[in-house]
Order: C-alpha cells, then structure tokens, then sequence
C-alpha cells in the first residue's frame, strides 16, 4: 500500500463561526484507491499557504510510503529541515497528514482507529460546550452574566452536565496581565450565577486564554473556589510550565492546559513542572493520533486526565473522539454544541451526539467522511486568521 495523491481544502465556516473561521482538511490516496482525511488546526499563517505546506510535506515524506509506518513518516516530518523541535507550524501539517493515514490505515483494516490503539473502553463520551451566543441575543453571552445563565439551562436541557465561559475579556499579544478589579468582578459574577443556574447538575469549566500572570491567576483563582469549579484553564501563557506551576500549587482548582503546546516533549516538561492535572490536546496540532495517545499514556503515569480540546473543525473532533475511546485516562470531550449546523453539514455521516455524549463510531478509520461538494461550495476568501489575538496591551 503505497500514498500516491494529496488534495487540500480550506472551507470557510459559515456564520455564526462556531470552531473559527475556516477549516483546513486533506484528503490523501493510495495507489489501491483508499482515502482517508485530516485537519490541521490554527496554524499560524494564511490558510490557502498552509495548504501549499501540507502538500510539500506530503511530497517530501509521504508520497509513495506505507500509510501504515507512522512512526517512520513522523520522525522524518519532526527532524524537517534540521529542526527536532517541537514547532507549531509543522506539527500542524504533520498532524493533519498523520490523521489522514490512520484514516486509511483503519479503513484497510475495517476497524475504527480506537480498536487499532488498545481497544475500546468508553462506550460513551462525556461532552462539553461553550455558552454560545444566538440570533437576536439583546446583549453579549460572553459579558453578560444574567443571559450565560439562562443559556446554561438549555443546554442543561439537551443532556449536557458541564459547561465552558470566559468572561475574563480580550487576550492579547503582550500578555500575561493582571485583571482589572472589574474583570475579576465580573468573573466572579460569571462564577456565582452560574453555580446558581446549574447547582449540582453541572460542571462549570472557566475558560481564560494565558491572559495572566501567576500572580495575577492566583488572585482570580481565589475569588472562584467558592463556585468549585472543574478547571481553569490556561491561566498563564503556554510557554512558562514552571509559572503555570505556580497557580497549580496555589489554588484547589484543577489546571487545564495544552491546545497551544505541541508533541510528547512539551507535554512531558508540563507534567514535569506539575503544572497541570487536566492536557488538553488538540488533535490537529499536537503531532496527530499516536502523538495524542503517547502524551495520554504519559499522563496515565502522572495520574493526570485528557480532554481533548476542540474550536475547529470535525475532522479534529472525529480524531479527538477515537482518542478518547481508547484512553483510560479520558475525562471530557470538547464539542461545539451537539454537533449540528455546519459542523453536520460538512460531513456525510455526521458524529453521534445522544443526552450529553458523544457515542463512539463503529464505522472504520476516523467514523466520518468528508462532503466534498460542501467543502468546495464554501471556499475561505478572508485575510484573517483562523483565530487572532489583540494586538496592543490590555489594560
């Protein structure tokens, strides 16, 4: 079985842009005609050049090997360039063209990934969502805590049992921060009438995105253990463990991180610093599927959980739920909703959302297939990308 063809789509997503503002899939092939799919995330550049990088990969490392030697195409990728590091960009690509292999490597075998990396344990998923905005919302979910709290019922209503907000404000490209007293206020607000709205129904996860300092997340951290929370979440910006460290010694709130952190080495300084007991992975960044389930095995030593972290597209998501499956150490899963609008019109069989959960596939490969004519029909012709930080200081 020899790889063969690569074909690259960036998508736009349509309003409300729930998981950003386009998506970047491939589709690769092999000489026997099987294909399979996969999804970079974020990369930080112009998506229509990230497509062009993950066909000169393909060309330099996989074109005309096995889809099956992973390790071999992994290696080679990682070292690109005479690097051996762990880089953002080129994991990104990595990641979407590992996932695309695992695709045809399960469609081959006519098993879903999961039972070719252990085997399943979970026979649902436990999921979460962001408190999103609607049409015709008369204020903003994201700053008003009175709506948030409405809103959280009704996804009560649907099944879900926990819940993810940040009303921490803007991040920026000069962070970590302190909070404003104002902030802090209206996250504690946020924290309170929301435990109110869910009592026990529901875990609360607070989201903030390396806005602080330490110094400044143990402050917030303390005004929010009353509220009990599930996690915090990037508290401190990704690139200083030892400092996240800090706010995870200070503070009876779990720890969440790891969506901007790529490979087994950047993961296994985390674990080193104790700097968190939750890693959130994205899929198409980390370095792929047998990347994940590396970091994941490392967290099981460390007695530390996985939940796979999702604002992107549902290759990703289907990447992150054959993860999930076969992992022991699996806590949540991140879902944009339940799953519906774009994110189920882009697919032709679209991921099983039933009470709450996600149910794990029994179709091979990664579960879902790719509606190309959908994809083709929404091309991205923006600028910017797929997210943006605020480029002066916060005050």
């Amino acid at each position: 079985m020899k790889l063969t063809n690569v074909e690259t789509f960036v998508v736009g997503n349509p309003p409300p842009h729930f998981g950003g503002r386009y998506f970047v899939f491939v589709k690769i092939t092999t000489a026997c005609g099987i294909s399979g799919i996969g999804e970079a995330y974020c990369v930080p550049f112009d998506p229509h050049l990230v497509a062009k990088m993950i066909e000169d990969v393909f060309a330099r490392y996989a074109h005309g090997n096995d889809p099956h030697d992973i390790e071999n195409l992994w290696r080679r990728v990682y070292s690109s360039g005479f690097t051996q590091h762990p880089d953002l960009t080129l994991m990104g690509v990595l990641s979407a063209l590992e996932m695309a292999c695992w695709d045809i490597i399960g469609k081959a075998a006519n098993k879903p990934v999961y039972k070719l990396l252990g085997g399943q344990v979970h026979e649902r998923l436990r999921a979460y969502t962001y408190i999103y905005p609607r049409p015709g919302d008369a204020s903003d979910v994201y700053h008003d805590p009175d709506l948030a709290a409405e809103r959280a019922a009704e996804y009560l209503a649907q099944g879900f049992t926990a819940l993810k907000f940040d009303p921490a404000g803007a991040y920026s490209a000069f962070d970590g921060r302190q909070l404003s007293l104002e902030a802090l206020a209206l996250c504690e607000r946020f924290a309170r009438q929301l435990r109110e709205a869910v009592g026990d129904k529901a875990d609360l996860l607070f989201g903030t995105h390396g806005q602080m300092t330490a110094a400044g997340a143990i402050r917030l951290a303390r005004r929010l253990e009353p509220y009990d929370p599930l996690w915090l979440e990037e508290p401190v910006p990704p690139d200083a463990p030892d400092e996240m460290a800090k706010v995870a010694r200070a503070t009876s709130i779990p720890i969440a991180t790891g969506e901007r952190l790529t490979t087994k080495y950047d993961f296994a300084r985390l674990l080193k610093a104790g700097a968190a007991s939750i890693l959130q992975m994205n899929l198409g960044r980390v370095g792929g599927i047998l990347e994940a389930k590396k970091i994941a095995g490392m967290a099981e030593v460390h007695h530390v959980q996985i939940a796979p972290h999702l604002y992107c597209g549902p290759i990703v998501g289907a990447a992150n739920i054959q993860i999930a499956t076969c992992s022991p150490n699996f806590l949540i899963l991140e879902s944009i909703e339940d799953w519906s609008g774009f994110h189920s019109e882009i697919l032709e069989t679209s991921i099983h959302f039933e009470d709450g959960h996600v149910i794990p596939p029994t179709a091979p490969g990664l579960g879902v297939i790719l509606n190309e004519a959908v994809a083709r029909a929404n091309p991205y012709n923006g600028t910017m990308l797929h997210l943006e930080m605020t480029q002066h200081p916060v005050r």
